[in-house]
């Protein structure tokens, strides 16, 4: 496909940071304008949306979205990093801790709560990011955030035993959570209220907004000879699945082509879809007209 403009939803594999899923999608594509919405860890698999060309302009808005998650969270060791990829700093192990016991402090992290989010994370303190700082030997103390977590469910609570014979628990999350939520601090947290301590052992995004990971389009194996057509989501099928939408007639593309304000009232943002059904614009509100946000096409139409 040339002169790709869209949207895929891949399911990263374990092992390749997001930044590599987008230059193998470079290759595929054929352009270096690509990027993904919502970053993950290289340890963590599942749904990792990619923009081509134009629709890079939209993943901003994509990145805004709830996401959903299947965690294994590991009960009794603590590691630097808060998941299975750092070192043990702790090993409590975590015998004495009961299935009930789990449950019952997995609810408390229902609703908004405050996070601390992990300090191997990419927020920025003073211009430099935070794992960059961990990783020289810094402590680093982040502010916390107000989150959302919407579903908290625990599936199979299992004990296990580690290789040095630490008795363990790993237990099963299905997590519905706002943007900004680290479920890598969600099982350092979880571990500290049952006092054994925890970590994050594996992790699978089935949901980013809208995207889920039954539509992935590109899997493990991302080194396929191209791509084809229908597997990608134009910029405005993309778009109308984040926000609301208005049609437009050629008369007011023409307005919107040149950044003019429009006679929509509208609440909140909104895809501009024009006649053959092209994204024009993102427009947000303005009393009783609506306003460019981000305008896809120029003046000369597209």
């Amino acid at each position: 496909m040339t002169d790709i403009s869209g949207v895929i939803v891949v399911d990263k594999p374990q092992g390749i940071t997001s930044h590599g899923v987008v230059a193998r999608v470079r290759r595929l594509a054929g352009t270096r304008k690509v990027g993904h919405a919502g970053t993950l860890d290289p340890m963590a698999t599942g749904v990792l949306v990619v923009g081509v060309g134009k629709a890079t302009r939209l993943l901003g808005h994509m990145t805004l979205h709830d996401k959903r998650y299947v965690a294994t969270v590991r009960l009794g060791q603590e590691t630097i990093t808060e998941d299975a990829e750092g070192t043990f700093t702790s090993s409590h192990g975590a015998e004495g801790v009961t299935e009930e016991a789990v449950r019952t402090a997995a609810q408390a992290f229902l609703g908004e709560i405050d996070q601390v989010p992990s300090s191997v994370s990419a927020i920025k303190v003073d211009g430099v990011r935070s794992y960059k700082r961990v990783r020289t030997g810094e402590e680093v103390e982040l502010p916390s955030r107000r989150v959302t977590i919407t579903r908290l469910d625990v599936g199979a609570v299992t004990p296990a035993v580690t290789d040095d014979g630490t008795p363990v628990l790993d237990v099963e999350l299905d997590v519905e959570c706002s943007s900004g939520t680290y479920i890598r601090a969600l099982a350092r947290d979880l571990g500290r209220v049952l006092g054994v301590g925890g970590h994050l052992a594996a992790l699978r995004r089935t949901r980013v907004g809208p995207f889920t990971i039954e539509e992935s389009r590109l899997g493990p194996d991302l080194d396929v000879q191209g791509v084809p057509d229908e597997a990608w989501l134009t910029p405005a099928q993309a778009a109308m699945r984040c926000v609301p939408s208005v049609e437009v007639d050629a008369a007011e593309a023409a307005d919107v082509a040149h950044g003019k304000s429009i006679a929509h009232q509208i609440d909140d943002l909104t895809a501009v879809i024009g006649p053959g059904g092209t994204l024009l614009a993102l427009y947000r509100p303005a009393g009783d007209r609506a306003v460019p946000d981000t305008v896809f096409v120029d003046g000369e139409g597209q």
